[in-house]
């Protein structure tokens, strides 16, 4: 079953407790809500609802609820990728593969992760 679709927001929320680990509302308020200018009630209600819709799960530790990812790593950003794929561009990544022939700032890394996930695209078609 496909996972309720996240905002930016949420994302950039869910990518800082991935590379943080398990943290409390507190922590996350003082190191991602404040330098954005998000109340601890905020995000609070954020964690909340990332937790609702299956991204974040949390374990009480010593009275305190310590949250963390609930799903593999990257998983998060696959599917708000997927959502938008098919809700903003209709189910095809041509428009976004243009947009990225376009874009000047595209690393050396990137290239070659490009490249080898072209790679293996083209292998599953020959294995199908």
């Amino acid at each position: 079953m496909r996972k309720p679709s996240i905002g930016d927001q949420e994302l950039a929320l869910l990518q800082h407790i991935d590379e943080s680990g398990a943290a409390s509302v507190g922590e996350v308020a003082a190191s991602f809500g404040e330098p954005r200018g998000l109340a601890r009630s905020t995000v609070l209600t954020m964690m909340e609802r990332l937790r609702g819709k299956g991204y974040l799960k949390r374990k009480q530790l010593r009275g305190i609820f310590r949250y963390s990812i609930a799903t593999g790593p990257g998983e998060a950003m696959r599917s708000a990728v997927g959502s938008f794929v098919e809700k903003t561009l209709s189910g095809s990544v041509s428009p976004f593969v243009a947009w990225m022939s376009e874009r000047a700032e595209v690393s050396d890394d990137e290239l070659a992760e490009l490249e080898a996930l072209v790679a293996q695209l083209q292998d599953r078609r020959r294995e199908s």
